[in-house]
């Protein structure tokens, strides 16, 4: 059965072909013949009960420079679709909430993944705090006394925004680093939002494992080698990828969220482990199938489509 397939994500021109996830999920959906449609967030509209995007009939193909073909702009209705995929990258803004209360309206009889009311209420690092067993020291706070508290406790820590991505704006701060004042100073001015600080993990110098599952169940993963010089193991950030197999504290990990994530309608997560410790649950775009596919051969793009495809007969 074809499907009908409204992709919601960043430009087509800044995707990668090797590397980006959501044209590797495009490109699996088109190989099933489903048809495929691409707009933009600030395409999407609300008016007299109904949820439109400004689109294009979308097709991709594995070019350099020649990856995809986009048709005229048309009004969408999405209700009449049969799936979203919600694959905007963060940052986790108002307007990124904002899109999450227009996409519920349409949702399940359009299938949003991953489910916008969940996504909302799954903040990649604040989810993390639902399983405190699971993830290192951690104080999430805009509080200077309490973050300095927490810097003298644990010395070695690592600062972060609670709504970026790609590890924009992470910063380790070693016990002799005198930037702290001034970091919060920076942080503060630009934003009211707090801050999570955590203790520092030496572990991350062996990578920092990203674990893909497909809902609930762990699919594949690989490790994230920091660049020298570099505490953020993010690909985006110079991360080296290589290949990785679970640990039992890893399957333990997936083991203990996974249940979670599935009855959440969280169809998609990647999750990020350094050592012992769960350090981020992603549930807006992670990224990693590529890397994973190109490593083991682990056909991930098509898991979700078999995990979507299952769910697809829209209610009466």
């Amino acid at each position: 059965m074809s499907l009908a397939v409204a992709v919601q994500m960043d430009p087509m021109e800044s995707v990668s072909i090797d590397g980006d996830t959501t044209f590797a999920l495009a490109e699996c959906a088109q190989s099933r013949a489903h048809r495929l449609w691409h707009y933009q967030p600030r395409d999407l509209s609300f008016r007299d009960g109904v949820v439109t995007a400004r689109a294009r009939a979308l097709t991709v193909r594995r070019e350099r420079g020649n990856h995809f073909t986009l048709g005229p702009a048309e009004t969408l209705d999405l209700s009449a679709v049969d799936v979203v995929l919600l694959r905007q990258d963060p940052p986790f803004d108002m307007s990124y909430i904002t899109n999450t209360h227009l996409l519920e309206k349409i949702h399940p009889r359009t299938l949003v993944v991953n489910d916008p009311v969940e996504v909302r209420n799954a903040p990649e690092k604040l989810f993390l705090t639902r399983f405190p067993g699971l993830m290192p020291p951690t104080l999430v706070s805009a509080d200077p006394d309490a973050i300095r508290a927490f810097r003298a406790e644990h010395r070695d820590i690592i600062l972060k925004p609670l709504y970026g991505n790609g590890g924009a704006g992470v910063f380790h701060l070693k016990p002799d680093d005198e930037n702290l004042g001034s970091l919060l100073d920076m942080f503060f001015q630009q934003s009211r939002e707090p801050l999570m600080i955590q203790r520092y993990l030496p572990e991350v110098r062996k990578g920092d494992k990203r674990i893909i599952l497909v809902d609930g169940k762990p699919v594949g993963a690989l490790n994230r080698i920091p660049a020298d010089g570099d505490a953020r193991s993010n690909m985006h950030a110079g991360g080296k990828p290589v290949p990785a197999e679970l640990t039992p504290r890893e399957e333990y990990i997936c083991a203990t969220i996974g249940p979670e994530l599935k009855s959440r309608g969280l169809i998609l997560a990647g999750i990020d482990v350094i050592g012992d410790w769960l350090t981020e649950i992603n549930v807006t775009s992670p990224t990693g199938i590529q890397e994973i596919r190109r490593f083991d051969g682990t056909d991930i793009a098509s898991l979700v489509w078999d995990a979507i495809e299952s769910r697809r007969i829209r209610p009466a």
